[in-house]
């Protein structure tokens, strides 16, 4: 914009130098104006893949739970008694092209064979959820359902002994088969922090589908903001924070090092995502949620240029939290005084964050979903077998 204006000299007669050019305001809202109408003229479904994946520094060794197998098993088995194989959106192939038991053994290599079970299952039904609400009210450009359901997921996690909603189909037995088995432990607090952050990931769903439906290409920054939501990083951040007790104040959580060391792991997380999911989201599934598509559509430019610049970003949100571990966490830990407890509970959550990136990069590079070779060889949409499931029924 403001090469664009310099260019145009200054409007004003007798006026000229540094800042006169942003004088002309018939230019400047020209100029935006083709950016904003660029950004609802992305064509659908085009030919881009197979994705191009450059190289990713990780500077975190990769670790595995042993219990891998059985928790692939046990997913396989959920999946089914909750429904979700039935509704016309996932089938054997697609979960075993998904591997989510993989990504949970990542996360989290030291977990209880129940707790990795129990992070597959909330793993997959995120997954589920994030590919159901683009699937089936995009497709029936149907927002208003989109919203009734959101609105029926929050009821289904009960926080202070209420009823919860009597379930309709796959997505809310799950969520409430999740949330009993989670928050049996749990005081009334902790719930409303996994209840909330659970909301923030679903919420950002209908923000998905909503620029879905007006074939709108989100700007940068209202995308990275929305990206760590739709991921579902704060409700993984909350199932690890969980597991640290209370030997850590809520303040140091809040506190600016801690969000920005969060912020930096799951900013890179979200943008490795787009990296290895453009060609499925792009060619195949005609979506507009991609930081690299976002990247192309705001400055014009191409996949090539596009990449570059979201690898660029990825790694220097790398660089941000490697130097907020070595720089400002001590500091932090001094001036809250910290004890010995709260400080190895810290280091602890750090290495979670490290097993979370390293883990989740792991998973894209082993899993079939992003492979040219899967996405060309499967139909995509609904399952061709089968109608989708009516997901309210109280809406006709």
């Amino acid at each position: 914009m403001n090469e664009n204006a310099v260019r145009g000299g200054s409007p004003w007669p007798g006026c000229s130098g540094f800042g006169t050019s942003a004088a002309d305001v018939r230019a400047l809202l020209a100029t935006a104006g083709a950016e904003r109408l660029r950004s609802y003229t992305h064509v659908p479904y085009q030919k881009v893949g197979p994705s191009r994946i450059p190289d990713i520094r990780m500077p975190f060794p990769l670790e595995l739970s042993p219990h891998l197998d059985n928790s692939r098993r046990q997913l396989r088995d959920w999946v089914e008694r909750m429904g979700i194989l039935a509704e016309g959106v996932w089938d054997e192939d697609k979960l075993r092209a998904y591997d989510l038991a993989l990504c949970s053994a990542g996360l989290d290599p030291d977990a209880t064979p129940e707790a990795l079970d129990l992070s597959a299952q909330w793993l997959a039904w995120g997954t589920y959820g994030d590919d159901y609400y683009p699937l089936v009210y995009g497709h029936r450009r149907d927002l208003a359902a989109a919203r009734l359901t959101t609105a029926r997921l929050s009821d289904c996690m009960p926080v202070d002994g209420a009823e919860p909603l009597l379930p309709a189909n796959a997505m809310e037995r799950a969520l409430a088969d999740l949330w009993v088995r989670t928050t049996a432990e749990m005081p009334p607090g902790a719930r409303r922090t996994l209840k909330d952050s659970i909301n923030v990931m679903t919420e950002s769903w209908v923000w998905e589908l909503s620029n879905q439906l007006q074939n709108r290409v989100p700007d940068p920054v209202d995308y990275l903001e929305m990206r760590r939501a739709t991921f579902g990083s704060d409700l993984t951040l909350s199932l690890c924070r969980m597991g640290h007790g209370p030997a850590v104040p809520p303040e140091v959580y809040r506190s600016g090092p801690v969000r920005s060391l969060e912020n930096a792991a799951m900013d890179f997380a979200c943008l490795l995502n787009d990296v290895f999911s453009y060609q499925k989201e792009i060619e195949f599934e005609g979506e507009i949620h991609n930081a690299i598509l976002v990247v192309q559509t705001f400055f014009g430019c191409d996949y090539p240029t596009g990449l570059g610049i979201v690898h660029d970003l990825m790694s220097q949100r790398m660089r941000q939290f490697e130097h907020v571990v070595e720089h400002e966490l001590p500091i932090l830990y001094d001036d809250f005084q910290l004890t010995e407890e709260a400080r190895a509970a810290m280091g602890t959550y750090v290495t979670d964050l490290r097993n979370w990136m390293a883990g989740i990069l792991n998973w894209h590079r082993e899993v079939d979903r992003y492979k040219d070779e899967w996405l060309s060889r499967r139909a995509h949409g609904f399952l061709p077998d089968r109608a989708p499931a009516v997901p309210v029924p109280s809406l006709g």
